[in-house]
């Protein structure tokens, strides 16, 4: 430091305070830059988090005697169930390898580093160094999976790239933390992985709509021969149960989940459970919603996409995640690519924003990404789409395949989108 021309300061105890008060004041008054080398111990004072500082990195509420936090009776965590599905796949893969980027315990991979040591490996806060040699181990023939938090891949993206997308190598990204995860603010949000990643060549970008599904996702991208991520969020799955067997999706189809001919709605990853909560109060209402566990951000399931476009009045798009580049825009780009214009498309996610602290509840309430907020937001614009077609305005529900064509049926234009006049009618008024 002192080559560099800073004046250094140190080493000083730094539990001392009133060392520390000295060495401040002594240097307070000196002119350029000075240098003051603190030295800390983390947990200091209390033995369990002394010995477990990365455990304690972030401390919840517990018995101050025994160093055991209090858990609240949940259903098992995402980062659990990612954990188990991991060993259980590595006891009959002996090619499978767990990394983690100093975030063991966070992750999941200190578990599975239990029960394979020789097959763990901890680059510490280096997830570039983490990606590269992940892309290493796969040209050798393993079959690497790197756990890393959504917004923690930022940091290795240019080895994301050309490390392991040009070449198009075998490695699993395991995001953990993807979505709002509340608390731990800004720097923490996974808002952006759709983004950075589905825009990447030979990748794949998937999410589980809960545990379960996570499970087959994790066999489906280790076995998938290229790159593909594997997003998930903090906190406590649905408590579904587990399959004991777990099995390869097919890439880029999607799942139905319930029909419907007004409103199909595409949701992605965790945002299925509040998607399924919307159809029913749209029920009530006397409108059929179809609910569509997208799974695959890239590759969308066009097929999916196109039948509802042209069987029910509107799509509407659900994720948490920014709305830039992310899912939503996925399947606008796959209505453009497949030709299908004038099918009115709402995307729901987070806008253009920096999401700061806060309870995960409370934020998801003030963005209406909770099923209340997306109900409203849904019915507001499905009663604006109603308006449309029932002014007369010459806007009419048209499939452009580069003919002459202009209907989904090749007959007249259809003003209700399945080929009749009929009127719209729901219990409520359809403007909010």
């Amino acid at each position: 430091f002192e080559d560099l021309g800073f004046r250094y300061v140190g080493p000083i105890d730094g539990h001392d305070v009133e060392g520390l008060i000295n060495a401040f004041n002594s240097v307070k008054d000196l002119k350029g830059p000075t240098l003051m080398h603190v030295i800390t111990r983390k947990g200091k004072g209390y033995e369990q988090a002394e010995e477990k500082a990365d455990v304690w990195h972030g401390a919840k509420p517990f018995d101050i005697s025994t160093g055991v936090f209090h858990k609240k009776k949940s259903n098992p965590a995402y980062t659990a169930v990612f954990a188990g599905a991991l060993i259980e796949l590595a006891k009959e893969d002996d090619k499978i390898i767990g990394i983690t980027a100093a975030m063991p315990d966070g992750t999941g991979i200190s578990k599975f580093g239990k029960e394979f040591p020789d097959r763990t490996f901890d680059v510490g806060m280096a997830e570039q160094h983490g990606v590269a040699f992940a892309g290493a181990l796969s040209i050798e023939g393993f079959r690497p999976v790197a756990a890393i938090y959504s917004t923690f891949l930022q940091r290795a993206y240019d080895q994301v790239v050309h490390d392991i997308c040009l070449m198009n190598l075998s490695v699993t990204f395991a995001l953990d933390r993807a979505g709002i995860v509340g608390e731990d603010g800004a720097t923490h949000q996974g808002l952006y992985d759709i983004a950075f990643l589905r825009t990447l060549p030979n990748m794949v970008v998937m999410a589980p709509k809960d545990e379960n599904e996570l499970r087959h996702m994790l066999k489906t991208a280790i076995y998938h021969q290229g790159p593909a991520a594997l997003r998930y969020p903090r906190g406590s799955g649905l408590g579904v149960p587990l399959d004991p067997e777990m099995k390869e999706l097919e890439i880029g189809k999607g799942e139905v989940i319930q029909d419907g001919s007004d409103i199909a709605i595409f949701a992605y990853g965790h945002t299925v459970e509040w998607a399924q909560k919307v159809a029913d109060k749209f029920e009530k209402e006397g409108v059929s919603v179809a609910v569509i566990n997208a799974r695959f951000a890239k590759p969308v399931d066009k097929e999916l996409i196109v039948k509802y476009a042209l069987k029910t009045r509107c799509l509407i798009t659900t994720e948490e995640h920014s709305l830039k580049g992310g899912f939503g825009s996925a399947v606008l780009e796959a209505l453009q690519e497949e030709q299908v214009v004038n099918i009115p498309v709402k995307c729901i996610g987070l806008g253009d924003i920096v999401l700061e602290h806060g309870s995960p509840g409370v934020q998801r309430k003030n963005l209406k990404l909770d099923p209340e907020g997306m109900f409203e937001t849904i019915m507001t614009f499905y009663g604006a789409v109603a308006e449309m077609v029932a002014s007369g305005n010459g806007k009419t529900w048209v499939v452009g395949n580069g003919k002459k064509s202009h209907s989904p049926n090749g007959k007249k234009p259809s003003y209700s989108g399945n080929g009749k006049k009929e009127e719209i009618k729901v219990k409520q008024p359809l403007n909010g």
